[in-house]
């Protein structure tokens, strides 16, 4: 700087003092109202920008103490900058973060809430993914530290497979190392753990997964979302699926001291789920209800994972983000399937084996899912019809014989038990077995009531409209009532009151040819109007089927009309009739006599004390 540029400055200096000393403006005064306001938005909205900046203002050399008595040998890995990485797959859109090193959001691209915005399994405001491990006698959690990764956003599709790798650095050049595998098609994604140099940093204890993720309300009725939402969990011990309460208004939690291959946050239509290529060590599992209608409830899990597997680069596990279908979750994992509610015992055999088979077959060919129902009553028409039939002809044969049995009736009056046992004699003589026509209905009882299982829990029908129906996987109301029925609801449902009306119908048909008598006759009627309080609130693919099914009834029985002669029938009888008219009476009808016999003599004992 030569004399002319100092001098220069020295003048510059003198004018902006003097100006600033006796012409500078009066600051305005101050609002009340505004510093109020100030104080607010510092205390409840920039506390955390203002402790960063406060953070950042301390020397170097004070951070890296403070980092270091917190976190020990991950210091270094403690402090950095967020980095996201969104890959999207033909079914996925997953976001990863670069502090944790984890699955940040997760969204399905096949599938949308009914306001039209893709399914949203995880986000990073309402799950938390973290690892807890043992360092240096202080307990290091993922979630504070930051990895370093190349990865950038990409698309990928078809059998292309794309690898992410997010490392944390110790301060000695240690690394632990998330790997993370995204496939071009499928909702699974591949996670490993490994470690490189620190053996003497992470003592031997086993890793703590922890898992916290507020379920997502993703269907318009929260009450039956609440009802089928958990978490479940395959026992290595038990070699299959358990799982809390779905209904329980309260808190549930399990303490699960045994190995487990997978746990899932399971709800109606879809599952968030991690499966281990060996095993958890052992595992703790929560829900609650929270106090808000767009959370369905909260999910808790945290797993042991064996520190031997991580040291040894053995640490494999696969993340699940997609729905609840059988043909796909069947091939996850041993009992994945079970996110799917298919019913316990046989139900869940018919299901598995008949239900969804045929289902499947007809989904590739037809996409008007009321179509498809109708398909599937008529092949499971077709299917029974032999049982069906079976029980016709007995019911032809009580048909023929009911003016007989109508004046063994009047005979005895209201003696029943005289009544039955000559009833039970006209049966051997004819050669009917009154049970003949009750076991083809009881056969096909298993199917009706897997379809109880299958229809609301089929995420095929879910958003799928038919008719007045814009939804098949809920309810169909066609009346929203101003106020709530007991057992019943707030809205009429039509097709289950199609149901119910094609239900008390084709019970009175029956009626008109069977011998039922007294408070029987009106008993069943009871049935189908507690199915009208019952099936209100369930899927109307459910009672749309039910009522195909009724009407798909009375067209076999006017089918079978023609190919059943009653005089035919009634000529058969009587040649049984006499046939059978010397014959000794079998053991069993011997039997039934006997304790026909011993209840009337007890009877008749307790009127003649009750007289005394």
């Amino acid at each position: 700087m030569d004399r002319n540029q100092l001098t220069g400055l020295i003048m510059m200096l003198l004018l902006l003092g003097v100006y600033f000393t006796f012409f500078a403006p009066e600051p305005p005064p101050a609002d009340q109202n505004v510093e109020a306001i100030d104080s607010v938005v510092v205390d409840e909205q920039v506390k955390e920008p203002i402790e960063e900046q406060i953070t950042r203002s301390k020397p170097d050399s004070l951070i890296t103490q403070e980092l270091t008595s917190k976190y020990g040998n991950f210091a270094n890995a403690a402090k950095g900058e967020e980095k996201t990485v969104t890959v999207e797959t033909e079914d996925i859109i997953i976001t990863f973060g670069s502090k944790g090193g984890n699955v940040q959001e997760v969204k399905l691209k096949k599938h949308t809430t009914d306001d039209g915005e893709l399914v949203t399994l995880l986000d990073k405001e309402s799950s938390s993914i973290n690892l807890l491990f043992n360092s240096d006698n202080r307990i290091i959690a993922t979630k504070d530290l930051y990895f370093n990764t190349t990865a950038r956003n990409a698309n990928i599709s078809g059998q292309d497979s794309l690898s992410l790798e997010f490392s944390a650095f110790t301060n000695n050049g240690g690394r632990l190392i998330k790997t993370f595998t995204v496939y071009g098609q499928g909702y699974e994604v591949g996670f490993d753990i490994s470690t490189k140099g620190l053996d003497a940093v992470v003592d031997n204890n086993d890793w703590t997964f922890v898992w916290k993720d507020q379920i997502h309300r993703l269907e318009p009725d929260i009450t039956d979302a609440r009802t089928r939402a958990t978490i479940k969990y395959y026992s290595l011990i038990d070699e299959d699926v358990d799982y809390l309460s779905e209904t329980s208004t309260s808190t549930e939690e399990e303490n699960l001291n045994e190995p487990l291959k997978w746990i899932s946050i399971k709800q109606k239509f879809f599952s968030s789920a991690i499966i281990a290529d060996k095993q958890f060590s052992q595992g703790v599992i929560q829900t609650s209800i929270p106090q808000s209608d767009e959370i369905v409830k909260n999910a808790d899990a945290s797993l042991g994972i064996p520190v031997g597997d991580i040291k040894t680069g053995n640490a494999g596990f696969t993340y699940y983000f997609g729905p609840n279908d059988y043909t796909i979750l069947n091939e996850v994992a041993p009992g994945f399937w079970k996110n799917v509610t298919l019913g316990w015992g046989i139900f869940g055999l018919v299901n598995k084996y008949l239900i969804i088979p045929i289902f499947n077959f007809l989904d590739q060919y037809f996409d008007n899912y009321g179509l498809i129902i109708l398909l599937l009553v008529i092949v499971i028409r077709i299917i029974l019809a032999p049982l069906t039939f079976k029980s016709h002809i007995s019911m032809a044969k009580m048909k023929v014989l009911k003016p007989d049995l109508d004046e063994i009736k009047e005979k005895h009056g209201g003696d029943m038990q005289k009544a039955q046992a000559e009833q039970m004699q006209l049966y051997q003589k004819v050669g009917i077995n009154p049970l003949s026509g009750c076991i083809p209905l009881l056969l096909q009882m298993p199917i009706l009531l897997a379809m109880f299982y299958f229809f609301p829990n089929s995420i095929q029908l879910r958003q799928q409209s038919f008719l007045w129906a814009h939804d098949l996987s809920t309810y169909d109301s066609i009346l929203d009532l101003p106020f709530t029925i007991p057992f019943y609801g707030d809205h009429i449902s039509l097709f289950t009151l199609l149901m119910t009306a094609s239900t008390i119908l084709y019970t009175w048909s029956n009626s008109q040819v069977q011998t039922v008598q007294g408070p029987m006759k009106t008993v069943q009627y009871v049935m189908p109007v507690m199915f009208l309080f019952f099936l209100n609130n369930y899927a109307a693919g459910l009672t749309y089927y039910y009522f195909l099914s009724n009407i798909a009834s009375f067209g076999q029985i006017a089918l079978f009309r023609k190919f059943v002669d009653d005089d035919k029938i009634k000529q058969k009888l009587e040649e049984n009739r006499k046939k059978n008219a010397n014959k000794k009476k079998s053991s069993f009808q011997t039997r039934l006599e006997e304790a026909m016999k011993a209840s009337q003599e007890q009877q008749k004992k307790r009127k003649s004390q009750n007289k005394k």
